[in-house]
């Protein structure tokens, strides 16, 4: 169910933003709320009647068009005037992106809690205050939203490019670069945050009020810092440092994460993680727009989601193969493969570092390979007692 909605995800996002480069952003941002529409309303439909295959069509369905907010990027981009602004203006996307991030668990776990809502609270309630949301957005949008841009043309349906869109990227060697350094940046991010919260349960047995913490932290940090900080960093230092630096803040936020003696202290090296992707992920959006011309600014905001749902895939899919004995490496290894120097050594019986085999110039700065070793001198837990949740303390 969830490899369906990201690769629907994966294929959609590109090609629907692409599609707003020929039809105009309006329309594609009304194809992907109409989209989202029917798919949640499958998926209630499936509730009702115990349909499997229904569930799994409306999440293909609302995967495949949920591509409306690398159009929002691309709008944004086309409302800039200055290289600055369009930096600011991306990280205001990110910022209401962070905002819905908070919001959005916290109004579905108080929509389906009895003990909030008593006999009202049904699991299909979220679904109803979604499908409601959509309708009045689709309202604003026909009502108020402006298209910049007016050299529209037809629209015409070519299922071929959904994946020929995502070929041109390998094509180009400025985006096939970035992508790279991007797809990291995106990896790294989304192993944080998906081992996050099995982490503090594991060694500091937080429950779900206290793992919500964590990630209303995290979401604050970035909607405060995403639509000021990457365009007075800019003032000072060129994008390529600021995307290094952001880098090594991962490492040291990582690092941090896993050191601290105490569960209250997790939050400082998660806002310090928050705060370096609230610079990093604006800053390489702009570089991404500066790659291409203004007719294609659809399309390379949707290689970015993309390159996101790919990273989110790979990372739910190594972490249910993981063991719970690496929790550790997780975390402070992934950053490490990027910015660790090759000479860094390691203590008895825990992985090394990635080490370097070449460096080209440019980006990325050379390939990685990584040998797997025991953890701290613990041997892997046998095949059939593996599992992808962590064992809770004693």
């Amino acid at each position: 169910m969830i490899a369906a909605f990201f690769f629907s995800w994966f294929l959609g996002a590109a090609y629907i933003s692409q599609l707003s480069d020929t039809i105009g952003r309006k329309r594609g941002i009304q194809i992907c709320l109409v989209g989202g529409f029917f798919g949640y309303g499958l998926t209630i439909v499936s509730l009702f009647t115990n349909s499997y295959w229904l569930l799994l069509i409306g999440r293909v369905v609302t995967g495949f068009t949920n591509g409306n907010q690398p159009i929002a990027q691309a709008a944004m981009i086309d409302l800039s005037t200055s290289d600055a602004e369009k930096t600011r203006n991306l990280g205001l996307i990110v910022a209401a992106a962070s905002i819905g991030l908070i919001a959005g668990p916290i109004l579905g776990g108080v929509l389906s809690d009895p003990a909030v809502l008593g006999s009202y609270a049904t699991l299909k309630l979220p679904f109803y205050v979604a499908i409601g949301l959509i309708a009045v957005t689709i309202v604003l949008i026909a009502l108020f939203f402006r298209d910049k841009r007016q050299d529209k043309r037809p629209f015409k349906i070519k299922p071929l490019e959904i994946f020929l869109v995502l070929w041109r990227a390998v094509e180009r060697p400025a985006i096939r670069r970035i992508s790279l350094v991007f797809f990291c940046f995106m990896f790294f991010l989304n192993t944080f945050l998906v081992f996050m919260d099995n982490y503090l349960t594991d060694r500091f047995g937080y429950g779900t009020l206290m793992n919500s913490m964590a990630m209303m932290v995290f979401g604050a940090c970035v909607a405060v810092g995403s639509p000021v900080l990457p365009s007075i960093f800019e003032r000072f230092t060129t994008k390529r440092i600021i995307v290094v630096s952001t880098l090594a803040l991962f490492a040291c936020a990582a690092l941090a994460f896993v050191a601290v003696p105490s569960g209250a202290l997790t939050f400082i090296p998660i806002a310090v993680f928050a705060i370096a992707f609230s610079v990093g992920y604006p800053t390489l959006l702009s570089i991404y727009s500066l790659s291409v011309d203004e007719t294609e600014q659809g399309w390379v905001m949707g290689v970015t989601t993309a390159l996101f749902t790919l990273g989110a895939g790979l990372t739910s899919l190594v972490g249910g193969e993981a063991i719970p004995s690496i929790f550790r490496c997780r975390f402070s290894m992934a950053p490490l493969s990027r910015v660790s120097p090759s000479s860094w050594s390691s203590p008895p019986g825990a992985i090394p570092p990635c080490r370097r085999l070449s460096a080209r110039g440019g980006w990325p700065w050379g390939k990685a390979v990584c040998q797997s070793k025991p953890v701290m001198g613990r041997e892997p837990l046998p095949k059939g007692r593996r599992t992808s949740r962590p064992r809770t303390p004693a």
